[in-house]
């Protein structure tokens, strides 16, 4: 058994110190003992601790189990992330519900049963990852929400998709949001949570083309300890870090139709089961899927499930792409180039007027995300002064397809305008494309994701 965490055991009887730190070397990192609480405030500034295995009575002649009430409450006040598991040896009903009142996980009885007492550590001990996860990702997310706020822009389109988010970003609505590639699908997701009553908790990204298919039930819906040869602890899912805030299913459109009714049935019962075990779990989630396929014409084909699309398609968003919306171009540039210029800490003095008008009539088959790295490339190549197209390097739209000169082109150079070529003959649909090619679907997605297509 991987050696993970750090419990730290209060209690005033220095042999049960003793046998419990012999005992739980075996199954954590670290044990740390204390033979009384009165040092337990420090100890927890100065470590990492995971679990705190608390006794519930220090003072000789009283056995109220109040002592042990007091110092979970402190605990739980100035260290909520660390879990604490009771001990005593005096069972009471009552003090075992205000004890899980207060905040404990669970409430262990002298003398023990080792494999109860490690099992409940343990069990302590995952959740408290769990919380810390949580927390990691929580302050990513407050970091993603402030350095990329939405960009709205000034074009009609986009006027009429913040109209429809006003209205349905406070509701727990599924969503659907479709667009090509680039045109901030996820951004948008972000926004409509932002913008919600979940907005305290997480936004969960699962991008659904990067999940292999022997994982797509541990991804989402999580595994206990043993489940299959590399499941070495009891693991969370995406649905249950996404609970109470909002599950974004990106690229839905890529998930294999076998797996399908899986996600469909967790949407539905509003519950999961972990692989490895028979214990469904609730969860409390707002679903907003992305794709840049047309999922209408998938059902018509039967490749993808008529019942799922109408679960999530509840009110459907779809994002222009950015030649439909060429006002904004320019607002967007000078938006990415203080950004960029900022980062690199470049002179750069804006756009000349070749820059602007050739950003302007450019097709952006990338749409943003393109833009985005067109400037970024821009800012590097530049000395300082404004940008000229001689530093935006853009190439004509029609080279991202056309077949390269095999005497000039490079392997990847060749390999990305098969691909291209295929993607446009058979209309993005990425079964035909990796059929074609003679590839898998996974692989397909690498690539066009590794390309930018």
């Amino acid at each position: 058994m991987t050696r993970e965490g750090t419990v730290l055991i209060v209690d005033d009887n220095r042999s049960i110190l003793a046998a419990l730190r012999l005992l739980l070397e075996k199954y954590f990192a670290r044990v740390l003992t204390l033979p009384g609480p009165n040092a337990l405030d420090a100890t927890l500034r100065e470590e990492r601790v995971d679990v705190v295995l608390l006794d519930m009575n220090f003072t000789a002649g009283i056995n109220t189990g109040n002592e042990g009430i007091y110092w979970l409450r402190q605990i739980r006040a100035r260290r909520p992330e660390v879990q604490v598991v009771l001990f005593t040896a005096y069972a009471d009903i009552d003090l075992a519900v205000q004890a899980m009142r207060d905040g404990a996980v669970d409430f262990v009885v002298k003398p023990w049963d080792n494999d109860r007492l490690v099992a409940a550590l343990r069990n302590a001990y995952n959740l408290s990852r769990s919380q810390r996860e949580v927390k990691q990702l929580k302050e990513i997310k407050r970091e993603l929400t402030a350095e990329q706020p939405m960009f709205w822009g000034t074009s009609p389109a986009m006027g009429r998709i913040r109209e429809i988010v006003e209205k349905v970003a406070a509701t727990d609505a599924n969503i659907l949001i479709t667009g090509e590639n680039g045109t901030g699908k996820e951004m948008l997701a972000r926004e409509i949570h932002n913008r919600s009553r979940r907005s305290g908790e997480l936004m969960v990204p699962v991008d659904m083309g990067a999940v292999p298919e022997t994982l797509f039930e541990s991804e989402l819906f999580g595994h206990v300890k043993g489940a299959f040869t590399d499941a070495r602890t009891d693991r969370a899912g995406k649905f249950e870090v996404a609970d109470r805030g909002t599950l974004f299913l990106d690229e839905i459109g890529n998930l294999p139709l076998h797996l399908q009714s899986k996600l469909l049935t967790a949407i539905q019962s509003g519950q999961i089961v972990r692989v490895g075990s028979n214990t469904p779990r609730k969860v409390d989630i707002r679903l907003i899927s992305a794709t840049n396929r047309d999922l209408f014409g998938m059902v018509a084909e039967g490749s993808f499930r008529e019942d799922l699309l109408y679960r999530i398609n509840t009110i459907h968003i779809d994002l222009p792409p950015l030649r439909q919306r060429r006002e904004d171009i320019l607002p967007l540039s000078r938006k990415f180039l203080e950004r960029y210029t900022a980062k690199y800490q470049k002179p750069i003095t804006g756009f000349d007027a070749a820059a602007e008008h050739e950003l302007v009539e450019h097709a952006w088959p990338g749409n943003i995300r393109e833009l985005q790295h067109a400037v970024e490339k821009a800012v590097i190549l530049s000395d300082g002064g404004p940008i000229t197209p001689e530093t935006l390097l853009l190439r004509p739209a029609a080279a991202a397809v056309q077949t390269a000169d095999p005497g000039e082109a490079t392997l990847e150079q060749m390999e990305r305008t098969m691909i291209a070529q295929a993607m446009v003959r058979h209309g993005g649909n990425l079964s035909a494309v990796a059929q074609q090619l003679g590839i898998t679907h996974q692989t397909l997605y690498n690539k066009i994701k590794r390309y930018g297509l």
